[in-house]
């Protein structure tokens, strides 16, 4: 177990350490950030000061080595667009964007897995058929036209929920959060909820196929025969066996979560790294494009190895193969 978790840790930091180099030679080989950062009458002096705050006097691989240290330090570079640090850019708009995860993620987890257990427990019954027939749209239709659906319903017609922004946010140190205040939790329902369609779906039918596929199989059939209820059977034995796939979906769906969210944050002008990559990408601002697919990247990875470290809590089998 151990052994395991080193490997997939070392794995971890290895294509880390791939994402960080395509990252720079994207930085490295677009634009020209002198021509950029520097006025029209800069001294040579300043240009000089500049070169060397950026390394660019430096052999690439050193530049690379310097890059990586720089990230590990909290130095990110400078944007283009803004001549701001990279980080505190990062830093301002990551709140909004993980608490639109967050709320997406647990709108997903409260509403899809109760209705996948529904439909693969008792997949005939006329509310299963209908959720089934509903989860259709969730794939069929795009995000951007669920938040304009949305918007249009709930904002425009009924006006229950505002069409854009974050709402009233409170300070807690360096963090800003809008789920301590009521404006705040009315601002993010629906974007949260655009988000959380997509996911919902896909958790609703592989949980559905899953247990279907384990109400069929052998150990199922033997825990019926020896007299237990279909509750025990479905919700001990069966669910069990349905968890890892679900638990890896929703990982990878926290993932997606973050990565593109870009569409929706754009629908509901949402504050977070969404638009601020959008933005980035108008103006060509390559430094904090490149960073941002290092955090995307980043964000991928560690959910990947957190949902392969929970397999042995969810089913100590696994525990026992890989000691």
């Amino acid at each position: 177990m151990i052994l395991h978790f080193v490997e997939r840790v070392l794995q971890t930091i290895l294509v880390l350490l791939v994402i960080s180099f395509v990252a720079f030679m994207l930085i490295s080989t677009l634009g020209d950030p002198l021509g950029v950062l520097l006025p029209p009458d800069a001294t040579i002096a300043e240009r000089n000061a500049l070169i060397a705050r950026l390394n660019l006097d430096q052999p690439l691989l050193q530049r690379f080595w310097s890059f990586v240290m720089g990230i590990l330090q909290g130095d990110f570079g400078l944007s283009y667009r803004t001549q701001q640090d990279v980080g505190a850019m990062i830093a301002e708009r990551l709140p909004a964007t993980v608490e639109l995860a967050f709320v997406s993620l647990l709108i997903t987890i409260v509403l899809a897995i109760p209705a996948g257990i529904l439909c693969g427990v008792k997949p005939k019954t006329l509310v299963s058929r209908a959720i089934m027939l509903v989860s259709i749209a969730g794939i069929t239709l795009p995000n951007f036209v669920i938040g304009i659906l949305l918007i249009a319903v709930f904002s425009v017609h009924l006006g229950w929920f505002p069409s854009f922004g974050r709402g009233t946010v409170v300070e807690l140190g360096n963090w800003t959060t809008g789920l301590l205040t009521v404006s705040g939790w009315q601002a993010i329902i629906l974007p949260a909820f655009t988000l959380a369609s997509f996911q919902m779906t896909f958790v609703i039918r592989m949980l559905r196929t899953q247990l279907m596929e384990v109400g069929h199989s052998e150990h199922i059939r033997f825990a019926r025969a020896r007299g237990l209820s279909e509750t025990r059977v479905w919700f001990v034995y069966a669910i069990r066996n349905a968890l890892l796939p679900t638990v890896t979906m929703l990982g990878l769906q926290l993932g997606n979560i973050i990565a593109f969210s870009v569409v929706t944050e754009s629908v509901f002008a949402w504050p977070g790294l969404g638009s601020l990559f959008l933005q980035s990408v108008q103006s060509a601002d390559i430094p904090v494009i490149a960073i941002y697919l290092i955090f995307v990247g980043a964000v991928y990875m560690l959910i990947n190895l957190a949902v392969e470290l929970s397999y042995p809590l969810i089913d100590p089998r696994l525990k026992r193969r890989s000691a």
